[in-house]
Order: structure tokens, then C-alpha cells, then sequence
């Protein structure tokens, strides 16, 4: 398949949800395409996140591709939210339905990128230092693809297993009956945590900032199979009650509602201020939101995401909750945030501030005991030692340009994106940066991505590259990358419009806060999907404004 003589029109790096799409794309308008996957299969995050309790936070239903009604109509999901295993089976569904294996070059990993100014083509080298030509370049590297993992002093000088949660072993991992640490205390070790407690004989939580997680409600979802149902009920969004035959009968317009949506998401957003009722009538309200479960409760009332005052009322109702569920006083509080609540990313569980009621866990306060070194036995901090016989690291991702960063991306001029993006990512559109033409990242820095449904925000990146190149094409063009004056308009757009937005009072992975060394900015786009589907689109009817085209 590979070819060092050929030049591709186009090359996608991965094949995740975004990189199978991609290629898909790539096919229906004929362009000779490959996807290089460093893994084995497809599937991107969802094929490393392998880690026990490992599930979606969007539901099923909505968590899926929309570009072919068959694919929709055919494809029965078990659970409202999917788990790990059965979202992988998704994608290699996918990639088998659309026959695009054969354009995928796994166990390749893509090493460098040069754009060969002479040319109008970029040169890419894998781990072997194989050659690989192409007209176009779309980086489908994912968002959260890269881990974070801490330096700990003498972390080789540990005995036992050291597995993260984000490359979790494909081979079925023994905990029974073993003593557990485990680091972090964010979204995966929030799932992972309810699971392993299970099998551990005891299970250390070293945790540093406590985190705000809401009840998932998870349940298998129901199907009429032929039974009669006169009557279609309209879905809102994260419906309990529903049959999926219901969610699939005007489907079109189910989706239409999340694609006019700030997270492409269909949900039910209450569109009172939450200052603006009762204190009965707002805790009745979250009430209901916390029964129900998931997201949602987030939307309980339209702006507790901007005002911190009816922010607060959402957090305290959650601390409240904390400190009801979890029966030890100290844990309960060592448990409790006292930041915003949507500020890092919200969690969705299964039972896990309950699971702290359990004899066999013990959470560990490293603000106050700090892990000092790894030693042959376990974990050594400030004022104790702990013995185990497996260390997991939840200690979550080098999000949004981590990847990007480990690719040796050279421009114009040589100039490498890792210097260009030092002070923080500056593009256009979040999808693609000046100095580096004829290159698209889907769901960069700068759009929407992870504040929304991805494979919503994928779709519409993906369309929106193709659109692109076919425009090209038609109009015998070869080169096209953003303006100076373009990029430094969507950085300052992206960054004005996150200041009064709750997700930027705090340190977390959306500003690159768990990274040391790296820029504090924030990266996604917080404007909401829809009206940035707006603004790409009116780039795109006025001849691709913003950007240089030859």
C-alpha cells in the first residue's frame, strides 16, 4: 500500500473517529488516500482508554456518526451510555462496513512532517524512517491521545506493574486480591475507581484536587421490537423513558436540535437564571437533574456557566451531596471541591462517592503528604510509606496539542509548529495555522472539540476540510493556508470569549494547567458549536476569506 514514489492527494494521521471519517470522505470524492494508526485497529482514544469502568459521557444515542441514515438506522447500541468495549466494536464496524482498512497503514507511527515549499507537498517520516508524499495533510490525532505522565523520583525502582489508564494493557489485568495505588483522581480514575474496588484487596487514591462528578443513571436501553406503540414520544435529550425506536423515528430532527446546541448535544436546558427562582424551586430543580443524571445537570439553568453567583448554587448543592453520600466526615471533605463547578471537565459516575464507603479504600491527601519518591515496595510521601503491588496513573493527557507536539512539524521556512505554538495555539478556525499550508487539524485547538459531542464536532471539521480541497480542486489551486491578520483575529476572538466563561477560572487541562512548562491558554473554542458552524460557514461562502489560496 505504501508507496515512497507516490504522492497521495491526501494523508490522514490516525484513525480514530475523526481519521475514519476522514478517509471515508477522502474515498467518496475519489482522492487516492491513506490513514497511518500507530496503534493495531482503529478506534483512537477509545482503542488505548482500555481501562476498567472505561464509558462515554454523551449518550449512545447521540454519540455516533450521522453521515449515513443506514449506518444510523442499522446500529443498536446496548446502553444509554457505551462502554469502552462496545464503542470500539462501533468503530471497527465502520471501518469494515465502508470497506477502509485497506487504506490504513497500522502499527505506523509518523515521526516528522515537512512541507517542500518548491513542491506545494508534504514529506512525512514514520519510525522507520520511511518516506511518505502528499498533496494534503490532516492531522486526526485526537484531543486526548498523548498521556501525561508525572517524572516521580525513582518511578523505575518499583517492583511492580506500573499501568495509565489512557494505554491500559489489551491482556485481561489481575487485581484480585492485590493491594492498589492509584494517582489521579479525574474523569477515567472516576469510572476506574468503582470498578477495581471490586476485585483490590485495598485501594490507595492518592489525590491532589478533589473533583466535581454527577451521577451517570446508567441503564440498558429499551427497544419496542415490534411491539406496538401508537404513539411516538419527541426525545429532548437524555431521555429516561424512551424506546430508541422513538429517539429513531424523526431522527433527523433529534440530531438537528444538537447541531443548533452550544455542546452538540441535545439536552434539556432550562433557560431561567438560577438567581431568578426560589431557593425551594432551585433545589428542587437540581434535584431532579441529579435523579435523572448525566450533563445535564449542568444545564439546569442557563447561566451557570457565566454567572458565578448561580454558579455557586450548583456547587453547593453538589458539596451538599457529597457530604450526605459519603459517611466518613474527613473523606467527605478531602472529597469536596471548592472551585466552580464546571471549571475542569465534569465528571459522570457509577456510585463513585459511595465507593468510599467501602473498607478496603483509603484516599490520600497529597496537598497536604506529598509523593516524595517511588521505592521497590510502593510509594513513599512526605509522612508515610505505602506499600502495593500495581501503581495505576490516571494522571490523564497532554490535551489538544500533545500530539501534534511529538510530530516534528516543519512549515515554511522550516519554522516548526512547536516554536510557532510556544506561547500557546494560534490558528485559524481551529483548523488550520499560517506558515503551514495545505495542513488541517480536526477538532484543534480553537474550535469547539471537546466542550461538545466530538463526533458532531468531527463531522463537521471533516466536511468542512473536504469542502475545501474539492473547492480547490475545482478551481485549480494548490496551496492554501490562513492569513497572519485571520489567525491573530480567531486567537483573540477564542480568548475573549472564554474570560467570563466559568471553564477559565481554574487550572485544568483546558488552559494545558497539568503540564509543567507548557502556556496557559485556553484552548478550546467556548463560544458554543453552533455559532461557530456559523462563522466556518461564511469563511467557506465567501471563497475561503481569511486564508490564502494559489
Amino acid at each position: 500500500m505504501l508507496n515512497s514514489k507516490n504522492i497521495y492527494d491526501v494523508v490522514i494521521i490516525g484513525a480514530g473517529f475523526a481519521g475514519l471519517y476522514s478517509l471515508f470522505k477522502a474515498k467518496s470524492y475519489n482522492l487516492n488516500a491513506i490513514a497511518i494508526e500507530r496503534g493495531s485497529d482503529v478506534g483512537g482514544t477509545w482503542y488505548w482508554n482500555r481501562y476498567p469502568g472505561a464509558r462515554c459521557d454523551v449518550e449512545s444515542m447521540q454519540y455516533s456518526y450521522q453521515f449515513s441514515r443506514e449506518l444510523q438506522e442499522d446500529w443498536e447500541w446496548t446502553e444509554k451510555y457505551a462502554t469502552q468495549p462496545e464503542i470500539l466494536e462501533y468503530a471497527s464496524h465502520v471501518a469494515d462496513r465502508f470497506k477502509l482498512r485497506k487504506n490504513i497503514l497500522f502499527n505506523t507511527e509518523i515521526k516528522a512532517a515537512k512541507f517542500i515549499e518548491d513542491k506545494n507537498i508534504w514529506e512525512l517520516k514514520d519510525h522507520e524512517n520511511k518516506l511518505i508524499k502528499t498533496k494534503f495533510c490532516i492531522m486526526a490525532t485526537g484531543c486526548l491521545s498523548t498521556l501525561n505522565k508525572p517524572n516521580f523520583k525513582n518511578l523505575k525502582s518499583f517492583n511492580g506493574d506500573i499501568l495509565h489508564t489512557g494505554n491500559w494493557p489489551k491482556h485481561n489485568v489481575n487485581l484480585s486480591n492485590k493491594v492498589v495505588g492509584i494517582i489521579g483522581t479525574g474523569s477515567s480514575a472516576i469510572q476506574c475507581i468503582p470498578e477495581i474496588i471490586k476485585k483490590v484487596k485495598h485501594l490507595y487514591v492518592f489525590q491532589r484536587t478533589p473533583h466535581y462528578t454527577v451521577p451517570a443513571r446508567n441503564a440498558s436501553l429499551k427497544y419496542l421490537k415490534g411491539k406496538n406503540k401508537k404513539h411516538m414520544r419527541e426525545p429532548i435529550g437524555y431521555d429516561n423513558d424512551l424506546y430508541v425506536e422513538e429517539i429513531k423515528y424523526n431522527y433527523s430532527k433529534f440530531r438537528l436540535k444538537a447541531q443548533n446546541s452550544v455542546a452538540a448535544m441535545a439536552l434539556p436546558l432550562n433557560k431561567q437564571s438560577a438567581l431568578d427562582v426560589s431557593e425551594n424551586i432551585r433545589e428542587a430543580i437540581y434535584e431532579e437533574r441529579w435523579n435523572d443524571g448525566g450533563v445535564p445537570f449542568i444545564a439546569a439553568f442557563e447561566d451557570l456557566n457565566f454567572n458565578r453567583k448561580a454558579n455557586e448554587t450548583a456547587a453547593k448543592f453538589v458539596r451538599k451531596k457529597i457530604k450526605s453520600l459519603v459517611k466518613n466526615t474527613n473523606t467527605a471533605k478531602l472529597l469536596t471541591p471548592n472551585y466552580p463547578i464546571g471549571c475542569k471537565r465534569l465528571a459522570v459516575d457509577s456510585n463513585y462517592y459511595e465507593t468510599y464507603n467501602k473498607p478496603n479504600i483509603s484516599l490520600i491527601d497529597i496537598k497536604k503528604d506529598a509523593i516524595k519518591e517511588f521505592n521497590k515496595d510502593g510509594i513513599s510521601t512526605k509522612n508515610n510509606n505505602f506499600k502495593v503491588d500495581v501503581i495505576i496513573l490516571a494522571t490523564g493527557f497532554d490535551a489538544m496539542t500533545g500530539t501534534l507536539f511529538n510530530i516534528d512539524i516543519q512549515g515554511i521556512n522550516s519554522i516548526k509548529l512547536k516554536n510557532k505554538w510556544s506561547e500557546g495555539p494560534k490558528n485559524f478556525l481551529g483548523i488550520a495555522s499560517a506558515g503551514f499550508p495545505n495542513l488541517f487539524t480536526i477538532s484543534g485547538p480553537g474550535s469547539p472539540s471537546v466542550l461538545t459531542n466530538m463526533i458532531v464536532s468531527i463531522e463537521q471539521h471533516v466536511n468542512w476540510v473536504f469542502d475545501c480541497i474539492n473547492y480547490m480542486k475545482i478551481n485549480n489551486k494548490s496551496f492554501i493556508e490562513p492569513t497572519q491578520e485571520a489567525e491573530e483575529y480567531w486567537y483573540k476572538h477564542n480568548q475573549e470569549v472564554s474570560i467570563d466563561h466559568v471553564r477559565s477560572s481554574c487550572s485544568s487541562w483546558y488552559i494545558g494547567g497539568n503540564i509543567e512548562g507548557k502556556a496557559k491558554n485556553f484552548m478550546p473554542y467556548v463560544g458554543g458549536y453552533a455559532k461557530y458552524v456559523e462563522k466556518c460557514n461564511k469563511v467557506s461562502k465567501n471563497n475561503y476569506v481569511g486564508f490564502k489560496l494559489k
